[in-house]
């Protein structure tokens, strides 16, 4: 069985914009770790750079905030602020500071204000629709790859220094 995204016109990384460009998505947006839903949204934005696979954002009503661990991690996106991290824990599992969330967004971005992204490498499993997205490479982007998102990809071997 095909998924949606794989009958959905392909995108370029590399005819997204930057600075980036926060948009809507109509698609379901799931994420699970250690067998736990802990975000299922269909209210979730995508955020689109030049580079980059989309990067989701969740609403947090849509999210188990329970599992949410602050952490003192922070990084600064010349775009969209500073970012806080979160570990996330389910039972005797812990992904650290896998989850992060702009609570002062840079203006343009208030639209994603204490929205979560999750690092889909570090869950059990992400998905778009129905379709189990792959990680964006290296160990510091958070980008969703589905079948209709062409790259090469910031992150891949040789794309150091982009």
């Amino acid at each position: 069985m095909e998924t949606p995204q794989a009958n959905s016109p392909k995108e370029s990384v590399w005819d997204y914009p930057r600075p980036p460009r926060v948009e809507r998505t109509d698609q379901r947006v799931r994420v699970i770790f250690n067998g736990v839903i802990i975000a299922d949204s269909r209210q979730a934005v995508r955020v689109l750079e030049t580079s980059h696979p989309p990067v989701y954002y969740i609403p947090p009503q849509d999210v188990n905030a329970a599992s949410l661990y602050p952490s003192p991690k922070r990084t600064v996106c010349e775009f969209k602020g500073m970012a806080h991290y979160a570990t996330l824990r389910v039972g005797d599992r812990e992904a650290r500071d896998a989850v992060w969330t702009y609570p002062l967004p840079s203006p343009g971005y208030e639209s994603i204000r204490n929205y979560y992204a999750f690092y889909p490498g570090r869950m059990d499993a992400c998905y778009v629709g129905e379709e189990q997205v792959k990680s964006q490479p290296g160990d510091f982007y958070g980008g969703w790859i589905t079948a209709n998102i062409t790259g090469p990809f910031k992150g891949e071997p040789g794309t150091k220094g982009w």
